[in-house]
């Protein structure tokens, strides 16, 4: 059964208590984030279902948020996830031609992993970043203007880490 560790309901406590009394399910964005850093890099069934206990709240409300944001994985991704922006300014500055060559590259579909478990490719909307099309997401760095050539030093460097 996963559980959250002392320490960490500690912090899941203080968030909670950021809201009024009844409103705790706005805590669910911030206690999704922590579930998924926790328990492997995904939302399980399981861990959804935890994080509605933790709220007091049905478990399909906090599939309904799962499920809408891409932020959120629910499968298991690899180390490096490459979560290429598929509208409008991206695709007209090329950014289908980005998917197609990293589908290519490493041999996956929009939405799998790599054998080696090192890369997950997923298609995401508007990353807010328009001027720098076509770009990814990176972690918690935008990759911008986005060749081929720069997806191949982008696999090579994060094949060295």
């Amino acid at each position: 059964m996963l559980k959250f560790s002392d320490d960490k309901l500690k912090e899941v406590k203080k968030i909670i208590d950021r809201y009024p009394q009844g409103k705790q399910k706005s805590a669910l964005i911030p206690l999704l984030h922590m579930a998924q850093s926790e328990f492997g890099g995904w939302l399980s069934p399981e861990s959804m279902d935890y994080v509605a206990s933790l709220l007091s709240i049905d478990p399909i409300e906090v599939y309904e948020v799962a499920t809408f944001y891409s932020m959120y994985n629910l499968q298991p991704v690899g180390k490096h996830i490459f979560e290429v922006c598929q509208t409008g300014p991206c695709m007209l500055n090329g950014s289908d031609n980005i998917i197609n060559y990293i589908k290519t590259k490493l041999n996956i579909g929009v939405g799998e992993t790599t054998e080696d478990g090192l890369f997950t490719l997923k298609t995401v909307e508007c990353l807010g970043a328009c001027g720098y099309a076509p770009m990814m997401q990176l972690g918690d760095h935008y990759r911008e203007h986005l060749t081929k050539e720069k997806v191949d030093a982008i696999i090579e460097e994060c094949r060295g880490k």
